[in-house]
């Protein structure tokens, strides 16, 4: 054999390995893919009616509008001392008792704790950010969020010191720039101050964030590729997203809220590199190994008001905001009257 014809299929050899290796990244690629973004569960495809709770749309709207008056921003401090008043008298209205967490006086941190039955029960993180960008009034992002959070601990007032669960709602300061992932953001001081002790006790934190624009429109909604080739396009949905660090809880909640909501829903988890999959303060928890998510509407992704001045009440649909809110609230009050660790296993 010459010295031409071995060089020819050596490099035959060669090229045919890299092709098979260039197969098998995509493959696995697209495996890794659809493995962290499937979910359990059915997406609710039926009629959207009113809640259950026939107030609970109108007690979300007043809340947003309260809150949307102004930016709350720390530009003026004078709206975060009004926001903390509302939020304080709000909790301290349903019997709790809140706790301040320095952050950056005077946004601070608002925290209240349901007790669970036992000393050592698991813990549940639930946070909203009240900041908002100076030019906004912020009713998607985040008084929606807010004003979920709000009506959760209307919820929850029943299981204090009965629930399987400690859940711990905390109201975050400065979420948004200049603030964002730095020691002046509420939520990473918020996670930062949780000792080792109690960060194995934490089951997950969810981040409400931006939960009130909906939109039956096709092509209303847009994602960041390569979740562009995988959802639907139109913005009709509640989302549970969160890094792939976090699947398993993801996939336990959501599967859960599947079971009882009756507003369209998806979920899925991504690199943390993916355009906004950490843009919220799930982000802070996730850093200290606490599985964590964010469920919201996607924002920018499909709120044309994002961070702008037309991100007013008026925007938003409150009966489905109420929809998304009743699912959740069933699916944790189930949790928190079970006494089974069901992420463990999943």
């Amino acid at each position: 054999m010459s010295y031409s014809d071995t060089s020819e299929r050596r490099s035959l050899r060669f090229f045919r390995g890299m092709g098979l290796a260039c197969i098998a990244i995509i493959c696995l690629g697209i495996g890794g893919f659809f493995w962290a973004t499937a979910t359990p569960g059915k997406s609710y495809d039926g009629p959207i009616g009113p809640p259950n709770d026939e107030a609970l749309a109108s007690r979300l709207e007043t809340h947003v509008v309260s809150l949307s008056q102004s930016p709350r921003s720390l530009q003026s401090a004078s709206t975060i001392y009004s926001t903390l008043d509302y939020l304080t008298q709000s909790l301290s209205e349903l019997g709790y008792q809140v706790e301040r967490q320095p952050v950056l006086s005077p946004a601070d941190n608002l925290i209240v704790t349901i007790p669970g039955s036992k000393p050592d029960a698991p813990i549940l993180i639930i946070g909203a950010h009240y900041d908002t960008v100076s030019v906004s009034p912020g009713a998607d992002d985040n008084a929606s969020g807010v004003a979920a959070l709000l009506e959760l601990a209307r919820s929850f007032r029943p299981l204090r010191n009965r629930s399987a669960l400690e859940v711990r709602l905390v109201f975050y300061a400065n979420e948004e720039p200049p603030y964002f992932k730095t020691g002046a953001m509420g939520s990473l001081v918020h996670a930062q101050s949780l000792d080792e002790d109690t960060r194995r006790q934490v089951v997950g934190m969810i981040s409400l964030e931006t939960m009130g624009y909906y939109s039956d429109t096709p092509g209303s909604q847009n994602y960041p590729f390569p979740l562009s080739l995988r959802y639907p396009d139109t913005g009709n949905f509640i989302a549970f997203v969160g890094d792939t660090s976090s699947r398993n809880f993801l996939r336990s909640l959501i599967a859960d809220f599947r079971g009882h909501a009756r507003i369209p829903s998806i979920g899925g988890t991504a690199p943390a590199a993916v355009q906004g999959i950490d843009w919220s303060d799930h982000w802070g928890y996730s850093a200290q190994g606490i599985p964590a998510i964010m469920i919201n509407d996607t924002a920018i992704f499909r709120n044309p008001n994002y961070h702008r001045s037309t991100d007013t009440p008026a925007t938003l649909d409150y009966n489905r905001l109420a929809l998304a809110v009743e699912g959740l609230e069933i699916t944790l009050l189930e949790r928190m009257a079970s006494s089974v660790d069901r992420d463990s296993d999943q």
